[in-house]
């Protein structure tokens, strides 16, 4: 599914092409210091890049800077030394009258869901349409269709309460993956949910990445992050430890067979246990 872009104000992250042609990257900080109020800090020298279509995980303790990557990223934090480029765009060049247009492109998942208690499955992935301006028949084309892509066709009109944590978790992807924005940040996705569901994220998150979407995913689930075989880049107090891209995996696993194998490894059932 090719991310749409609008085309008039949208502040883009599509990459840009260098002079030799090649992509630049989508996500790029260039020794990134955040230093919060009361002098805590947050992020201290921090330099990566992350290509179009990467899968990255950001790992480490509680603390260890990996929501303050997700929160520079989505403008919500400004850096206290360092740049931080979105597509070769330099977010500090942003004017904050520009950030709404800027976050249109970039899909963000929450470990506590954040949906709107009183919509519908269907209104809560409406809203996010609703307030960058799209039109009732784009709106009436796409939350179909996100909601099948994430497994929930037949509970567009049950509420978040009647729904399991996983089923919320798949609301939210929904919600943040409708305009098929080319980044999407989740930020412990999985934090809540069992084993199985937990597999049923990352699946899902893994098939929305499969479409071309640069994923990045904060998470302290060690085990998951092993088994995924993705890039890991690690954080302790602030300091990226460690940066490494696994060779462990077939580019071209299917979704299916990415949850089989995970399944296998993690040791859990087909009823969601571990065996």
């Amino acid at each position: 599914m090719p991310s749409r872009m609008t085309q008039t104000r949208t502040e883009t992250v599509r990459p840009r092409a260098t002079p030799s042609g090649r992509d630049i990257p989508v996500v790029e900080f260039d020794e990134v210091t955040k230093v919060y109020d009361g002098g805590s800090i947050g992020l201290e020298r921090a330099s990566m890049k992350i290509g179009r279509g990467e899968f990255v995980f950001l790992v480490g303790p509680t603390g260890c800077g990996k929501s303050t990557c997700i929160r520079l990223l989505q403008k919500e934090l400004e850096p206290s030394k360092g740049e931080i480029r979105i597509a070769g765009r330099a977010l500090g060049e942003i004017p904050r009258s520009r950030v709404p247009y800027l976050r249109r492109n970039i899909g963000v998942v929450f470990q506590d869901y954040k949906l709107l208690p009183n919509r519908t499955v269907y209104d809560n992935v409406a809203y996010s349409l609703q307030v960058i301006g799209e039109s009732r028949q784009e709106i009436r084309r796409k939350v179909p269709d996100i909601l099948r892509l994430v497994g929930l066709s037949t509970k567009l009109h049950n509420y978040p309460d009647e729904l399991s944590g996983g089923e919320q978790q798949r609301v939210s992807i929904a919600r943040a993956f409708v305009n098929h924005p080319p980044l999407l940040l989740a930020d412990e996705p999985t934090g809540n949910l069992d084993p199985e569901t937990s597999i049923g994220i990352m699946q899902l998150i893994y098939r929305i990445n499969r479409t071309g979407t640069t994923v990045i995913v904060a998470t302290h689930d060690k085990e998951m992050v092993d088994k995924m075989r993705r890039r890991v880049i690690e954080l302790r107090e602030g300091q990226i430890v460690r940066d490494e891209l696994s060779g462990l995996y077939r580019p071209d696993e299917s979704t299916t067979e990415f949850a089989v194998r995970l399944r296998g490894e993690l040791g859990v059932g087909a009823e969601g246990h571990p065996n």
